[in-house]
C-alpha cells in the first residue's frame, strides 16, 4: 500500500506553479501511461490555464483550493474547493480565477 499527503503535494505544486513562467506545474499522483486510470494534480496561478484540448477519456475534475472555471463548448462551470466537476466530452479548457489547485482523474478510453 501507498499513501501521498495531497495537502503536502499542493502546497508544493503550487509554489512552482507560482515561479514557473507557465504559471502551472503539475505532477501524476496516481497511473500513467501505462494504466487506463490516471490522476494527475495540476497547480494554476490566477490568470493562467490550460488552453483547449480534446478529452481523451472519462475525466473529473476535483477542485482542492482556490476558483476555477471549466470552459466546454456551449457552456461554462465554475468550480470551487471540494466540487467534483465532470468533464465534457468534447473540447474544454481550463481557467484559473485564483491561484488553484485541481486533481484531474482520467479513464483513458483512447
Amino acid at each position: 500500500m501507498q499513501k501521498v499527503s495531497l495537502t503536502a503535494l499542493m502546497r508544493h505544486q503550487l509554489e512552482i506553479a507560482k515561479g514557473a513562467s507557465s504559471g502551472r506545474s503539475a505532477q501524476t499522483v496516481y497511473g500513467g501511461h501505462e494504466r487506463i486510470l490516471r490522476q494527475t494534480m495540476i497547480a494554476l496561478r490566477a490568470g493562467t490555464g490550460l488552453q483547449e484540448h480534446e478529452n481523451l477519456g472519462e475525466a473529473t475534475l476535483h477542485v482542492l483550493c482556490g476558483r476555477v472555471t471549466l470552459v466546454g463548448p456551449e457552456a461554462r462551470w465554475n468550480g470551487s474547493p471540494g466540487d467534483l466537476m465532470f468533464i465534457p466530452d468534447a473540447a474544454h479548457a481550463l481557467e484559473a480565477v485564483e491561484d488553484s489547485v485541481v486533481v484531474l482523474t482520467v479513464a483513458k478510453l483512447r
